[in-house]
């Protein structure tokens, strides 16, 4: 199966189901543990990482997955082709223990180092987001699937999103500084992508640790909506490198 229409819909139904599960964990008492880095792990990532990856082994079983969860146990299949998917179950484990919704479930393809197709949903908002080149969509719980894309670049100023638990407020402040901001916005997870390819947001700066698996789904709906992703000096960003770990970057709108 190499269509990428083919590949969205049973990814998107893989994706609520994983959502399905995380949100029984998250009306119950649940647990928090410390991975080997000092991030939290829930039931819910755990959960949600064998639905997704049962799921991929019946759909795709040709094509090696990097997940999150078994990569910090240490299970990383070897990378001998240009295809691989890229998994974060539970992306925004601090926003879920929170409890402030901002989580999202994250499936991308990535291909000769791009990520081209991408599912994320943010289960408590019922918003399900899917990219793949040339087209990006979004659907909730009551209405089908519709075309999403970038706005232009509002005459009155920028909405600006900033992490919510992440944050390094000078460089921040220095970079943000440049352009025209009406509003600076936080939000969890790679929920920003997302709101940056529905018009909803314009510009979102990272100066901080994250991996791949964090944003490769974002990334493929965000340029699939007309939008992009650079590292800090402009150049696109790479994946499948050793560790899987990202520079700092910046998610665009259609700001120039």
């Amino acid at each position: 199966m190499t269509d990428y229409d083919d590949l969205l819909t049973p990814l998107g139904r893989l994706a609520r189901q994983a959502g399905d599960a995380i949100l029984e964990v998250y009306a119950a008492d649940f647990r928090v543990t410390a991975k080997s880095d000092s991030s939290p792990v829930t039931e819910a990532d755990l959960r949600a990482e064998g639905i997704i990856l049962a799921g991929l082994a019946r759909l795709t079983p040709e094509i090696p997955v990097i997940s999150e969860e078994a990569a910090a146990a240490g299970s990383l299949p070897e990378l001998s082709g240009s295809r691989f998917w890229l998994v974060d179950p539970l992306d925004g484990t601090k926003e879920f223990v929170k409890r402030n919704g901002e989580f999202t479930v994250n499936i991308a393809l990535v291909e000769d180092g791009r990520p081209v197709l991408g599912v994320l949903l943010a289960p408590v908002l019922s918003r399900l987001f899917c990219g793949r080149p040339g087209r990006a969509t979004q659907a909730d719980g009551t209405s089908p699937a519709h075309p999403i894309q970038c706005r232009d670049a509002p005459k009155g100023g920028l909405v600006v999103l900033s992490s919510r638990s992440h944050r390094d407020p000078d460089r921040f402040a220095e970079f943000t500084g440049r352009f025209p901001v009406a509003e600076v916005r936080q939000s969890g997870s790679s929920l920003k992508f997302a709101l940056i390819a529905t018009g909803e947001a314009d510009l979102y700066p990272r100066f901080g640790p994250t991996c791949e698996w964090d944003t490769a789904a974002g990334q493929a709906i965000l340029e699939a909506a007309g939008g992009r992703v650079t590292d800090a000096e402009g150049n696109r960003l790479d994946y499948g490198k050793p560790g899987f770990a990202n520079p700092s970057f910046i998610a665009w709108g259609k700001v120039s």
